[in-house]
């Protein structure tokens, strides 16, 4: 029989956050830093596997350990509506009650409002809605959104935000940016856990004069960091390299930049030369989940009959448990037969796979070849 993961002990005493940056790529804006907050340091460019509600889908601690993840991403919003901030509190926090020992990074739920659009009403107050669990009137206003997370004791908070969808109108786009910059000020007026750290966001839509003005009024107030949000919405890829290429370079260079809900490996490594530190994205797992793996020479889709018969990994390149054990033959099994293990594997390579390409990013600018790296990286994905 398996043995449990045994527990960790996660008693770390309280410390600021800090943030560093040691080396940059000679040929861009790339960055090789680090964060050291109460749960650990993670190294940076970083990759945050998404854990909505307190766990990778699919996937227990000791796999994304495994596979190299320093920090994960859960979600406040979800967490408050089920199992609520109050018994994740009991527990003694999120570390604790979902056996994580490292950094942990919460959204604030901001994204909801944007994915929630035609059922939640905003206001200059913060947004009511019904809840998706029980439908219970609820209403999530900055401070609120703060105490949240102050109760599931994450090592770095975010702000409740206004995401706008996209197209949109200059002039909803200018309401809504005004709108987080007053909520930013607001969360940082509000009370934290020892050592927490507070990153603002920028919004704006994909207007440029909106995002530098953004940029402009965040920095004024002190946060630990500061993330880009609003960006993956729709937009398309395009766009969203334009508005972080004039608006990475505003943000102030001692502290950690994070991309929002993005993306692609083409995107992050994109993102990564235009100075981009943090990424989370939920694509890796939904990706597996459904049956597609990034590799290093480009997506794989296993249930195609061409894979019924081959006996080779997913990826060669990779080292991760599912290519080191499984043919694209048994994986393609698994999902013809509808076994749940072929949904655990192809996730857990996914997972490996991202987090890879960041620690293969951190090497290159360590050696001062990013561009060069980004651009051989980028021909085999695009096989």
């Amino acid at each position: 029989m398996e043995q449990c993961l045994p527990q960790h002990s996660i008693t770390p005493m309280p410390q600021a956050f800090k943030f560093g940056v040691f080396a940059e790529d000679k040929g861009s804006h790339a960055r090789l830093g680090q964060a050291e907050t109460p749960h650990g340091v993670f190294d940076t460019p970083a990759f945050m596997p998404v854990g909505t509600r307190a766990v990778v889908k699919t996937l227990t601690p000791r796999d994304l350990e495994e596979a190299g993840a320093q920090i994960v991403l859960c979600n406040a919003y979800h967490l408050a509506l089920r199992p609520g901030e109050e018994l994740v509190k009991q527990f003694g926090g999120l570390h604790k009650f979902m056996n994580w020992p490292r950094p942990i990074l919460t959204d604030s739920g901001g994204y909801q409002v944007f994915s929630l659009a035609d059922s939640a009403k905003v206001t200059d107050d913060g947004v009511s809605f019904a809840s998706p669990v029980d439908g219970a009137k609820l209403l999530l206003t900055p401070e609120r959104a703060v105490e949240i997370q102050r109760d599931l004791a994450a090592d770095i908070i975010m702000p409740f935000d206004e995401c706008v969808q996209f197209p949109c109108e200059h002039e909803y786009a200018e309401k809504a940016m005004v709108r987080t910059v007053r909520w930013a000020e607001r969360s940082l007026k509000a009370a934290r856990g020892p050592g927490q750290a507070l990153f603002g966001i920028v919004q704006g839509g994909v207007f440029r004069d909106l995002r530098e003005r953004c940029v402009r009024d965040l920095t004024a107030m002190e946060f630990d960091g500061y993330a880009i949000g609003g960006l993956s919405v729709g937009e398309g890829p395009q766009l969203m390299q334009e508005a972080l290429s004039y608006t990475a370079p505003l943000l102030p260079a001692d502290k950690p930049r994070y991309l929002m809900g993005v993306g692609t490996p083409c995107d992050l490594l994109e993102s990564i030369e235009k100075g981009v530190d943090m990424f989370d994205c939920v694509l890796p797992t939904r990706n597996g989940r459904n049956g597609v793996a990034f590799t290093s020479e480009g997506l794989v889709k296993i249930r195609n009959s061409r894979h019924r018969l081959d006996e080779s990994p997913l990826d060669r390149r990779c080292e991760c448990y599912a290519c080191r054990t499984f043919s694209r033959a048994y994986l393609r099994h698994l999902f013809v037969a509808g076994e749940m293990l072929g949904l655990r594997m192809m996730s857990l390579h996914n997972v490996t796979f991202f987090l890879r390409l960041m620690r293969s990013a951190r090497e290159a600018i360590a050696a001062g070849a990013f561009a060069e790296f980004k651009r051989e990286s980028l021909a085999l994905l695009s096989n």
